[in-house]
């Protein structure tokens, strides 16, 4: 079982399927925040790549400015589908979404069944934050297949964004 740490001291596991890069991205469903309530679909083949963002709630100072970064940064990025993806109820997500001008990005809620978090292995299953998801990026083919992942190591720091942006404009 991977593991992350909250706060470089209370190391958290992370319960589910653990998917690596080559492997088949399991087609989930999550729920949209706008349109409100709406299925979403990640993973699986698509007709764009998928980059998926993954973050513990959007009610905390990283999370927050990781969403605006990869809101701006993606706003250039061609033939790509964006969501982002946490345990955040969806009405909570809009909130936060219209405060805070993202435009370029789905965010999407895991919150009905963790099918994401689990088919992903991205569920903390323990420490202060058990139950909501850890902080990770997907990129995801057009076949389908992972392509790039990055699971940040320390949970209150932002992923490395020049390596996400490069996966995601090198995926096919």
């Amino acid at each position: 079982m991977a593991t992350v740490t909250f706060k470089n001291d209370t190391v958290c596991n992370l319960a589910g399927t653990e998917i690596n890069v080559g492997d088949t991205a399991p087609e989930v469903t999550v729920v949209n925040c706008n349109p409100m309530l709406q299925n979403e679909t990640v993973g699986g083949a698509q007709e764009q790549v998928q980059l998926v963002i993954v973050v513990p709630s959007l009610d905390t100072g990283v999370c927050d400015a990781e969403t605006r970064r990869f809101n701006t940064e993606v706003a250039s990025l061609d033939n790509v589908n964006v969501k982002t993806v946490s345990m955040d109820l969806p009405f909570s997500a809009a909130n936060f979404c219209s405060t805070a001008g993202i435009d370029n990005i789905a965010v999407c809620s895991d919150f009905r069944n963790k099918d994401f978090s689990n088919a992903y292995g991205m569920l903390l299953a323990d420490g202060p934050l058990a139950g909501v998801t850890c902080r990770a990026i997907f990129v995801i083919g057009t076949d389908g297949k992972v392509a790039y992942k990055q699971v940040v190591p320390e949970i209150t720091q932002e992923p490395d964004y020049d390596a996400v942006l490069a996966a995601a404009k090198a995926a096919k």
